[in-house]
Order: C-alpha cells, then structure tokens, then sequence
C-alpha cells in the first residue's frame, strides 16, 4: 500500500469518525477542502477503493445507514478503537515526521526501546496463537528466570513500554511481561487455545497502570491545586476520574485499586495532590515520604 493511500485512508477514516455520521456530500465538501484531493472531486469508484483498503489497516467496518444514507464507523469494541486511535496517530505523526527529515535535529521524542527487538515476534505469536519462549529479567531480580513458557493473551502500551499479558505455562496464572526486559524470544510452534472466559478489555479496568491486585477497587478522593487540576482534566490518571471545582482546590474522584504504580505516580506530583481518601492509600503515602525523607537526614 502506498503512502498516498495510506494518509488517504487516515484521512477517510479521521473524517467520519470526527462527523460521527456523514453523507456522501459531506464527504464530498470535505475531500475538496483536503489537501488529498488536488482540487478533483472524489468518486464512487476512489472512494470505494479507499474505503476497503482503510477498513483492511484499520480493522474496522465503515457502515452505510440504508435509510439516511450515512456513513458511520463499527468496530468490535473499545479497545479496537482505542487501537486505532493510536495507529491514526502514529501513521500520521509518521508523515509529518518524514516531511520534516531536515530539521530532525531540532525535533525530539521519547524512546520506546522494547517496540525495536520483541514486539515482531510478539505480535506474531498473538496472531498465530503461537506459545513464546524466554528469558526474563525483572529489575527486582539480580539473576533471570530462563526458558519461561508463555500463552500470550494481549499487549499494553504503558508510560512508553509495552508489557505483554500471558499465561504462564509452569505456574498455570496470569502474569505481565515487559519486553524490554526479555531476552532470547522465540516462537515454539506450539499452538494453544485462548481462554474464551478471560476477560481482556476489562483486566486493567480498575487499575492505574499495569499492576493488577486481588484488592477490591477503592474510592479514591484527591485534592489538588487549581494548576494541578488543568493537567488532569487535559489528561485524566483513570478513567473513573470525576471532578468537583472549588475556588481554591479541586477534588478529583475515583475507583481504583490500590497499586504501587499507582502510589508512585501520585508521589511525582509532589504537594500539587493530597489524598483524603481512602485512609489507607493516605497512609501508604505518609510512609513513603517518611523514608524518602529519612535518605537526607544523615547527608
């Protein structure tokens, strides 16, 4: 697929999805203010060729209303679409970028190290529902477990690392999996079947980040600065967040199990948060900044 297709199809797809549902007309009016069309107009037959090769990259199904003849966007469920807002984003992002090759040195982005070496090979065990063979090192551990025997379920991007959800062979559980810290990956051959039962969209639901506990979710209430409080409502730490707005504070509520990823994030933000609730998660707090203060006491 070229990349004059490909953007055309980002652009298709990034269309409809802002209109929610839109005629052919609309469609019509927008292409023409495009920069895609060149001033022509965009035929059945150009449209129809996009419209295939976008629900292909996609995964997606672009769906005509019979009776209002509008076209709107289906997909499976929200983690597919949460999955192509991200690739909307990159391949555009990709673009921009590759039109912007001579001012690279004035253009800086975060490293992802664990997308170069295993996500390949990861990817192709998910989709062939292949068992992966590896060598992990977690940074809790001075020496790696050898020849870990994995079913991989699904992927997460977290905080620019990817993590891999599996089970565990050996130990018969569920366990995540950094990829950049494996080594050795490879594909076994060996095929398995997927626990239908397991409930992938809905494992990290009551979860900050990565970390999954047996814990009950909690009701979490922060208070924060005015200025603490714009960055949270730009980009929420949860999607439970509900928020209450005072003169000098805002109150940032919500449902979550308590996790020390969790913990550390609200640590990074210094005294722009307070926890009020629950007392436990206030008293995990009160001890970590008892013992990070306790690293300065005899300097």
């Amino acid at each position: 697929m070229s990349s004059t297709t490909v953007n055309r199809c980002v652009w298709l797809v990034d269309t409809i999805r802002r209109y929610g549902r839109i005629t052919r007309r609309q469609l019509q009016d927008a292409w023409l203010r495009s920069p895609h069309s060149e001033g022509k107009p965009l035929t059945r037959r150009t449209f129809c060729n996009h419209r295939l090769a976008a629900e292909e990259l996609f995964h997606l199904n672009i769906i005509c209303d019979p009776k209002s003849f509008e076209y709107y966007i289906e997909q499976d469920s929200t983690a597919s679409e949460s999955v192509t807002d991200w690739l909307l984003n990159s391949v555009s992002l990709n673009d921009v970028l590759i039109g912007a090759r001579d001012i690279t040195n004035r253009i800086f982005v975060e490293n992802v190290p664990s997308a170069r070496e295993y996500l390949g090979d990861t990817i192709q065990a998910l989709k062939t529902s292949q068992r992966l063979k590896f060598d992990y090192h977690p940074y809790t551990r001075s020496r790696p477990t050898t020849g870990v025997v994995v079913e991989p379920y699904f992927l997460r991007l977290f905080k620019q690392r990817w993590y891999l959800v599996s089970r565990n062979v050996e130990e018969d559980r569920i366990k995540t999996y950094a990829l950049d810290r494996m080594k050795s990956v490879k594909l076994t051959g060996e095929s398995f079947e997927f626990d239908e039962s397991f409930d992938m969209e809905n494992y990290f639901t009551d979860s900050y980040g990565i970390v999954v506990t047996h814990n009950d979710p909690r009701k979490i209430v922060l208070r924060t600065t005015p200025r603490q409080a714009k960055y949270l409502r730009a980009l929420p730490l949860h999607h439970s967040q509900q928020e209450t707005i005072s003169d000098s504070f805002s109150l940032f509520t919500y449902r979550m199990r308590l996790t020390d990823d969790f913990i550390s994030e609200l640590l990074s933000h210094g005294p722009e948060i307070t926890v009020l609730e629950p007392p436990e998660l206030r008293a995990m707090m009160e001890t970590s900044l008892r013992e990070s203060l306790k690293n300065y006491e005899n300097l």
